[in-house]
Order: structure tokens, then sequence, then C-alpha cells
């Protein structure tokens, strides 16, 4: 789904960037972080993803000769800054965790190390695909762990809020673990299974309910799955697909696959179905349900004694409607001087929270003997941490918390994707990132995992980065310096 990006960023990273150049600082090289502060729906993890696009976007960038005139037309920039973006190019190194690890706030997903004209030149796009994408991401993890092991499918391509959102939602619900999607280009371009049978317009258009469910259990006998309440879902839908099994399926050698209900007291009539289905011994025919689906509402389905075998999860899930924004910020936290040392630098506020952590850094995610996360601990860059050694988790904020943590193992979360503008990371597949998804949920205890009131997961600092941290603070609080 390749597009021409280019100009796709906020006009200041532009203005930033002539200045820089005209000032003879563009060659200056920064580090910035992108990071987010809060999880989405209060809830204990995020799902990060987008990497892939972001790796394309840069991979692709290119200034053409009619983007050039239309930024000289605004009669601001300098032509050497115009004629240096002519042959523009990343040269920047990029580090990054890997799609589908769970993330936690205030920790760096992804460093960006460069001359600072691009950094600031890819801070845009960089946002709004890796907040877009992990927003989804997190959000479908949540329905599909509240599902419990039953198949979710998405259904949203309609509500959502554009044509990338739909496609590039459609990529992140399925690194989550949903089963599918109704998304037809989405299967064509990234091979996520194409899921879907009948609207209610099908049924409308036949004079009866039983002459469209024959009329499309002719058409796919091996697949038939009959949308079951556009009159009466108990009285007739039912009854209905239950006569189409006996007397055309299963004459024929087919069985019913399925039916599904998109309205009413989904409980209420799932339990009848499933009764009715029983009786006539279709036991293997599978309940579908639809309808406005969250996280929430499919938990409450199953505690009240649901008969459901698969979700299909539409607006709720593609734009994320209970908070449908993910804070991801990107900011600046080192500068190298002209001898190679790097300066970091930080951003201060009266709110704690928007106090940046300055430096150039590394992550490590620490593994008991269970290989269960028990916290992240953000480090300098160059910090090794050895596992066969004891190691003092602090909470950053109130260090008198505090833990000792003896035979546990860690990973290195931030990995070289650039290096000086040549792309190092082989790109996994959309499968394999899937796996690596369900591979690393399954290394979160259950309390993360909650929908409501999860336990906090610790994301601490190592001595010798907290001490930056604090010595920056007193330095710049002085005196309003």
């Amino acid at each position: 789904m390749k597009k021409d990006l280019t100009l796709l960023t906020d006009f200041y990273e532009l203005t930033m960037a002539n200045s820089y150049y005209n000032l003879g600082r563009g060659e200056e090289i920064a580090y910035f972080d992108y990071f987010f502060r809060s999880i989405p729906d209060n809830g204990g993890y995020a799902i990060f993803a987008g990497l892939e696009q972001l790796i394309d976007y840069i991979k692709n960038f290119k200034v053409t000769d009619q983007e050039i005139e239309f930024l000289k037309s605004k009669n601001i920039f300098s032509n050497g800054f115009l004629n240096y973006l002519k042959n523009f190019k990343f040269r920047g190194t990029i580090y990054s965790f890997k799609e589908g690890y769970p993330i936690f706030p205030g920790e760096p997903i992804i460093t960006v190390k460069g001359p600072i004209i691009d950094c600031q030149i890819i801070e845009t796009v960089l946002l709004l695909t890796v907040n877009h994408q992990s927003l989804i991401a997190t959000k479908a993890s949540r329905v599909v762990e509240s599902a419990q092991g039953r198949a979710v499918m998405e259904f949203g391509a309609r509500r959502a809020h554009s044509y990338d959102a739909a496609n590039y939602g459609a990529r992140a619900a399925y690194i989550a673990g949903v089963d599918g999607s109704s998304n037809t280009y989405t299967d064509y371009k990234m091979g996520i299974p194409a899921l879907g049978t009948m609207a209610h317009s099908y049924v409308q258009s036949f004079d009866t309910e039983y002459e469209s469910f024959l009329a499309y259990a002719k058409t796919y006998p091996h697949d038939t799955l009959l949308l079951v309440d556009t009159y009466d879902t108990l009285r007739i839908g039912v009854p209905n697909a239950i006569r189409i099994h006996n007397e055309f399926l299963k004459p024929n050698g087919y069985y019913l696959k399925g039916i599904r209900i998109d309205s009413g007291d989904l409980t209420y009539l799932t339990r009848r179905a499933r009764k009715m289905l029983d009786e006539a011994g279709l036991t293997e025919t599978k309940i579908t349900v639809s309808n406005s689906l969250d996280e929430y509402l499919i938990k409450d389905l199953i505690s009240q004694g649901a008969q459901v075998d698969s979700f299909g999860v539409g607006e709720r899930l593609i734009t994320a409607r209970s908070e449908p924004v993910f804070g991801g910020v990107y900011k600046l936290v080192a500068m190298q001087n002209k001898k190679g040392e790097v300066i970091p630098k930080i951003k201060l506020s009266d709110n704690v929270a928007k106090t940046t952590t300055p430096g150039f850094k590394q992550v490590y995610r620490f593994y008991d003997q269970n290989q269960k996360a028990i916290a992240d601990v953000i480090t300098l860059h160059d910090e090794v941490i050895n596992p066969k050694e004891e190691y003092l988790l602090f909470d950053p904020e109130h260090t008198w918390k505090q833990k000792i943590v003896k035979d546990f193992e860690c990973e290195q979360l931030l990995h070289p994707i650039f290096i000086d503008g040549k792309l190092v990371y082989n790109k996994p597949t959309l499968e394999e990132i899937r796996q690596t998804k369900k591979e690393q949920m399954a290394k979160l205890w259950d309390e993360v995992k909650r929908l409501e009131f999860p336990h906090k997961y610790y994301v601490d600092l190592s001595k010798p980065l907290w001490d930056l941290k604090q010595n920056l603070i007193k330095k710049y609080s002085k005196k309003g310096k």
C-alpha cells in the first residue's frame, strides 16, 4: 500500500528544519524518544504496532520537484534548504521494540538518533503510524482476552475513520489476535483472512426468509452460516435454519455450519438458540454474535452464560471508541557535541508525568524463573545488566519502594532498525508478529491483563539513569533556568 507521504508532516517540522539549516545546525546529532504516558481505558498494558509501516515510509521518503515548487511558493524557505531537501534521505539510526510486544508508560519504545533535521522530519508520520496501530492493537487485545479463547472477527471497516484506518486497523487487530476481518482488501494485500456471509438486505431481498436461506445454502453448501434475526430470531429464524439443514444440507451430505445473531438480548437468544439446535441434533452448529460489541459486553455475555462460539466486533474496536487517542509523544532527550559526547536534555513540568527522562537509553525486561515478566528497567544505553548478580529494583517516584531480584533473566527491548540510514532489521511477517504478541502476552501475569483495576506493571529507572535525571532536575529548576 505504497503512498507518497513526503509532505504528510506538521508544518513546523519544516520551519524548524529550515531554521536549523540556515543556522548551520542541520548536521548536529540529536536523540529523540517515542513513548506514551498512559494506557487507554485504564488498562494494564498496551501493544506496540506500526513499525513495518514506519520502516516503509522512511525507505520510500523522497521529495519531488513538484513538492519543492509547492514549498517554494510559501515564500519562507531558503533556496539552500530547498536544494537540500531535493536530495534528502534519512541518515539516522533507529532503535525500536519489536511489534507485538506489550509496552508500558514512560519507557522509550522507539529511539531516533541522527542529524536533527532528519529526526524532526519523520516525527509526524512516526507518531500517527505508531499511535494509531498501537491504539487498535491494544483495544483488539483486550477484546480477544475477554473472549476467553473464542474466535473474534474484526467487522469494523465501514465504521473506520478512513481507508487507511480500516486497513491498518485490521492489521493491528490481527496482530493482537483477531481471527480475521470483514475487509477483503487486507486479505488481498496482507493475507488477513477475509470473513463474512450475508447481511439483512440479502434476507429481505427474497419473498421469505426460508427462500433466502435455501438460496444461500445452495450457493455455499460447505460454508452455510445464516443470519437469523431479520424478522424473529427464535420463532422464525432458528427454525428456518434447522429446516434448511434437514431439508437440503443433510440430504446432500452437508452440515449447517452456523447461525449469526445481530440484535436483541444476546444472552437470552443464544441460550435458547443453542437449546433448539441441540434438540434438533445440530450440536456442532456454531453461534456467532455481533452488534456493537466490545470487551466489556463480551465479558458480561460470557459471565451470564451466553452460548457463543465467536464474536464479530466492529465500530468499538476499529475506532477504539471508548478512548480513541493513544497519547504517544516524541521528545528530544539528548544532543551530541562536536567531541562526540552525548549531552542529556530534559523537559521539566509541574506535572510530574510530563517531566521527560533524559539521555540515550536502553530498556530491559526482567523475567522470573517461570518466564513471567517482573518489571521493565530503563537504563543508560551502554549499561549492562548481569542476570547472574542481584539487582535492586526501585520505584523512580517513591524510591523507598524497593525489591532485590535474583535468579532472573533479562532481555534488551530496543533493537537496531536503521544504522546511519541503512535498514539492518529483517522485517518479520505478519504471522510472525502475531505469534510474537501471543507469546509475549503469555509472559504477563493475569493480574496485569485484568480489564478493570489491573495490577500496575513496574517500569523503573536504573540507579545511574535516576541520578542523571535528578541532577538535571536540580540544575534546570534553579532560578528558573
